[in-house]
């Protein structure tokens, strides 16, 4: 069994009517008769994991990613994922409670896995601060904030005054950070020389562009003196702010900062957008992959502690919907699959490459996010009185990563042909089989999942 803090040979009983974990211990005597013994022997037993950064089901870019909650979540189970959660989000003048209204109709009685949502906003008044309290009360306690998408961004005044509001509610939000006017200058030059392939993409966006929004965040949030989460962090220049900032070179951390990092900013880099023809366009997402130095670093940071979580930024499209952006890169739909294969790849290129061990691995994708999104020790642990959602991982298994074996609704594997280990060979959600060997056993068994307000550690 593995935890955060450490791994044992334990014995786990679960019921599944109440879906709950009700013992654990060295050896839990039971009748034969009475329960299903399940020898796990020479597995390892993980916590459900939890991908709190998925976008299923969202109007972007012209389009409809091709994710909705059906195809999303059975892909996120099918890899060992027993909770997402995605982000609602405030289209400019409507309310919370509509938004949220919104992503319900998307997501009920569809989800192969649990389910919860944070609540993106985009516009900002005295109505939309007093809405607030009722999102806490319908279990939305952790909010998206954006420093650029022109449908999106909100000016610092408000990521300010949103920042002050959620600290007198005990609630924490997560920032999408890159320097909107840098960005689209970038673009205009890029434009204006006639590059318009998908290779123009990571030049309009630098380092620099992640950085100087960090740096801004991270002040603005001291101003407040709110805790804040920067999510999918890509490079090492939007690192070294955060360090900066933590410790400002003193040994007590002077702001509470959480980072968020991805699996695509871990294994792949920019060469990517070379490849031949438009296939570039496949990993054209924002922030866009980095250089290897960028891989280290986050590497680094992950194997130290530094970043607390481990999430995907699911969002995935068709090379048909890409193609929208055939003459002219700006106008490719954003985003990559990956929540399927966020567990097998933190497995195989971290914990056997000896980058991260199994406890680092528990707490990135399970324990962390649990506290941080208000849902632990209900999710996130193997304790008694938990939510029994548990993955029997398969250490020895060696596979490819394939189109032909995805589960996600894209018609290209971002990492195809790639070698791993490990494979999530039964996951129980709730105490129910839902997933075996990569195939989903029980489709629809998702429930919306309510939140506290999130844990500082």
């Amino acid at each position: 069994m593995v935890s955060g803090s450490g791994c044992s040979v334990m014995d786990v009983l679960m019921d599944e009517e109440s879906g709950k974990i009700c013992q654990v211990a060295e050896h839990i005597e039971v009748e034969q008769e009475a329960v299903e013994v399940i020898d796990v022997s020479g597995k390892l037993l993980f916590p459900g994991f939890i991908d709190a950064h998925t976008h299923f089901d969202l109007e972007v870019s012209g389009t409809v990613t091709a994710d909705d909650f059906a195809t999303g979540t059975k892909a996120a189970v099918s890899g060992g994922t027993t909770l997402i959660i995605d982000f609602a989000t405030q289209n400019k003048g409507e309310t919370l409670d509509e938004a949220l209204e919104n992503w319900h109709k998307k997501a009920d009685g569809r989800c192969s896995c649990d389910y919860g949502f944070h609540m993106a906003i985009s516009d900002w008044n005295e109505d939309v601060s007093r809405q607030l309290e009722h999102m806490f009360a319908e279990g939305v306690t952790s909010f998206k904030l954006y420093m650029t998408y022109d449908a999106m961004v909100l000016p610092d005044e408000a990521i300010y005054q949103v920042l002050k509001r959620l600290k007198e509610l005990n609630g924490i939000a997560g920032v999408h950070c890159e320097n909107m006017g840098l960005i689209a200058a970038r673009v205009a030059e890029e434009k204006q020389a006639g590059h318009l392939t998908p290779d123009a993409h990571p030049l309009t966006r630098p380092d620099l562009a992640e950085a100087e929004a960090v740096d801004r965040l991270l002040k603005l949030a001291k101003a407040a003196d709110a805790p804040v989460i920067v999510v999918h962090l890509s490079s090492e220049a939007g690192y070294q702010e955060v360090v900066y900032a933590r410790n400002g070179g003193k040994a007590e951390p002077e702001q509470e900062v959480y980072l968020e990092t991805c699996p695509q900013y871990l294994v792949m880099d920019d060469s990517r957008y070379s490849e031949d023809g438009f296939d570039g366009a496949k990993y054209v997402c924002s922030p866009p992959l980095r250089k290897a130095a960028d891989q280290e670093c986050l590497w680094k940071a992950l194997a130290a502690d530094q970043i607390q979580t481990i999430s995907t930024d699911h969002c995935s499209f068709t090379m048909e919907q890409k193609r929208a952006g055939i003459d002219d890169f700006s106008k490719i739909p954003n985003g990559m699959p990956g929540v399927e294969t966020r567990p097998v790849l933190m497995y195989t290129y971290g914990v056997r490459q000896g980058r991260l061990t199994l406890e680092q691995m528990c707490r990135l994708l399970a324990e962390n996010p649990a506290k941080l999104y208000g849902i632990y020790p209900q999710k996130g642990c193997i304790a008694e009185g938990s939510d029994a959602d548990l993955v029997v991982w398969d250490p020895e298994t060696r596979w490819t990563l394939s189109v032909d074996n995805q589960k996600a609704a894209t018609d290209y594997c971002p990492l195809e042909g790639m070698a791993v280990e490990g494979m999530p060979e039964t996951v129980y959600l709730r105490g129910q089989k839902v997933a075996e060997r990569g195939e989903v056993v029980k489709e629809d068994a998702g429930q919306y999942t309510r939140r506290g307000t999130y844990q500082k550690f």
